[in-house]
């Protein structure tokens, strides 16, 4: 690899700390190649990605950030699982890894707090935002529909008392 592709992947990687919602660092040895696409296509169902990485320059380029902690994390064969979303990259891996036990979760980074496994599980454990989103309307449009109801059901009474003697007067 040369000298400037390594300074994109540095620069990329940099982008990647600074701007996902969530990074989670995992070692991935043993996994297949077929193992690590369904990975990678579990992650793009969600809006994330998958990224196999390169040590040393995953460490130049966290340098003097605010994930600099983690730097540790990166010895032996990792990769990075990351999106937007804080809640789907954790849960993407930690579901992967309960199905695969030769991926590991090591910890990850959200905003400017340096997760650790434990604190990763519980993330992955907490409904998506869409789930999330999906429960607040929910709840806005319930009252909505019980008020429309509650209008509706004097209307419908009296239309039935009409048609009734309607009814008896035919008779």
């Amino acid at each position: 690899m040369d000298r400037a592709t390594k300074e994109k992947l540095v620069e990329h990687f940099g982008g990647v700390f600074a701007d996902a919602g969530v990074v989670v660092v995992t070692h991935y040895a043993g996994l297949t190649v077929p193992q690590m696409e369904d990975l990678r296509h579990r992650a793009a169902e969600v809006g994330g990605s998958v990224k196999v990485t390169k040590n040393r320059l995953v460490k130049l380029a966290l340098a003097d950030t605010n994930a600099e902690p983690l730097v540790d994390l990166f010895t032996g064969p990792t990769a990075i699982v990351y999106s937007e979303d804080p809640v789907a990259a954790p849960k993407i891996a930690a579901d992967f890894a309960k199905d695969n036990k030769d991926l590991k979760l090591l910890g990850g980074v959200m905003g400017d707090k340096i997760l650790n496994e434990v604190e990763v599980k519980n993330l992955a454990s907490l409904p998506s935002l869409d789930a999330l989103r999906g429960k607040l309307v929910g709840l806005l449009n319930a009252p909505a529909t019980k008020i429309a109801g509650v209008t509706q059901a004097p209307a419908g009474q009296l239309a039935r008392v009409i048609g009734a003697y309607a009814a008896k007067g035919e008779a």
